[in-house]
């Protein structure tokens, strides 16, 4: 049994706990393997049973005689692990997944489970010949009860949340953002001291496929899992951030000489970007609430040379600065579904009632920010939600709370597509996973109107 399998049963039973995160239980089991190939399936393991766990469960139960919830949560991880292996998976004999899932069972002290761990899984696997059972592609899309099974348990979903992306975008988009979330991430890197086509050259010269960002000028894009294979020369020419969230920095529209605060600044990439914007005269302030996240945003100002001061602040109740910023920054906290890709237990953790609850604590924040940007000054709120109560919602009801301010068209790097805007009619920056293959990204401007 190898410790990859043992510690990706950990992390599985923890997120079934819904106490903690996938990434969160990721770096706390890592370190613990020290074999670079063991870490390796590790992640692939915990990352994808959890990104296929839908239709997974659909699999096994349909071989399974008990019903998934009645099981101990170490044995309906154990059992998806395997279907994972089984079904996603084409480098495993099939006698090793099976055989190392009993050893699982005695290792996670239900032995008495062994037998029936081996029955399930010796009838997945001569089910494999045989159709899936799963909800085919829907031969009228506009079939919507066939195209929302489909999109649920065969492309593995929250019913709930394709229900609305259907809604809204229609069955082939809806498609594409469910394959899209579904396909291991890309890593995208920002450049630091070198420019974006020199990084290239040199991780070419590593045997790395690597590109230019599409819609990022500055950013560079590797293959899923390729980060692991650069070399050591090559690693302190970059740091990893999102192509997406670089966008949205870029969006805050940062001139040189400007004073900015970043309110939820952690982890302080887009800080970064936003410093790199401001130079040589200008100053950032970055906050976040929780010591923890404080800590993490100093580290990282620390390690990319930013003299920014850090602070904790809490964006609900009043930030203690007067209106003498040039900009503020609000990237607010929110639901994550536009990560998903990246961070799949999202999907399983969030429920519709939490976006009315979210998008009431970014108004809040929204307000607080507002009160200290100058006359003139610029207010940028940005989500990496995908949801509109999250995003437009919270700006049409800060508008109509707050006549001082304006929407105006947040600025986006020249020389992209024409045929993939990226700012819609209103001027707010929308990335979409089923057009421009980025997570769903976020961003508005509004700006102070000057004092009579």
């Amino acid at each position: 049994m190898t410790p990859a399998r043992l510690a990706a049963v950990r992390v599985l039973v923890a997120i079934d706990a819904g106490r903690t995160t996938l990434s969160a239980e990721v770096e706390r089991e890592r370190p613990h393997l020290a074999d670079r190939r063991d870490q390796g399936l590790f992640l692939e393991l915990a990352t994808g049973t959890t990104r296929w766990r839908a239709e997974i469960d659909a699999r096994l139960a349909a071989h399974c005689r008990r019903p998934l919830v009645d099981l101990t949560p170490e044995l309906r991880a154990i059992l998806r692990l395997a279907a994972y292996q089984l079904h996603h998976l084409d480098r495993i004999p099939e006698h090793a997944i099976v055989n190392e899932s009993v050893d699982l069972t005695r290792a996670v002290h239900q032995s008495r489970a062994a037998g029936f761990v081996n029955g399930v899984l010796r009838n997945l696997v001569r089910a494999r010949t045989k159709p899936a059972g799963l909800p085919p592609r829907p031969a009228d899309p506009d079939d919507q009860e066939a195209a929302l099974n489909y999109l649920a348990v065969t492309l593995s979903h929250p019913r709930w949340l394709v229900a609305r992306w259907l809604a809204r975008v229609g069955f082939e988009a809806c498609e594409r953002w469910c394959r899209f979330n579904n396909t291991p991430p890309e890593v995208t890197l920002r450049p630091q001291g070198i420019s974006a086509d020199d990084l290239v050259l040199l991780l070419r010269e590593d045997e790395i496929e690597a590109t230019v960002g599409q819609f990022a000028g500055g950013a560079v894009r590797l293959p899923a899992g390729a980060l692991g294979r650069v070399s050591t020369y090559t690693q302190h020419l970059f740091s990893v951030q999102d192509e997406a969230s670089q966008l949205v920095a870029g969006a805050v529209g940062a001139k040189p000489g400007d004073v900015v605060l970043d309110v939820c600044a952690a982890p302080g990439g887009k800080t970064v970007l936003i410093d790199q914007a401001i130079q040589p005269r200008g100053r950032v302030i970055g906050g976040d609430l929780r010591l923890r996240r404080v800590k993490l945003l100093r580290t990282t100002l620390l390690r990319a040379n930013v003299a920014a001061r850090v602070l904790s602040l809490n964006a609900e109740t009043g930030l203690p600065f007067r209106a003498i910023f040039d900009r503020v920054f609000l990237d607010a906290p929110c639901s994550g579904l536009g990560t998903i890709r990246r961070d799949p237990d999202i999907k399983w953790h969030r429920q519709a009632d939490d976006l009315p609850r979210l998008a009431a604590a970014q108004l809040r924040m929204l307000h607080c920010s507002a009160a200290v940007v100058r006359s003139g000054g610029a207010l940028i709120y940005a989500t990496c939600s995908s949801e509109p109560e999250e995003n437009e919602g919270v700006i049409d009801q800060f508008l109509s709370q707050n006549a001082s301010f304006k929407l105006v068209p947040v600025q986006t790097p020249s020389g992209l597509p024409v045929e993939t805007p990226l700012v819609d009619a209103r001027g707010m920056l929308r990335t979409l996973p089923f057009a421009h293959g980025l997570d769903a990204f976020f961003a508005a401007m509004l700006v102070r109107r000057d004092a009579a």
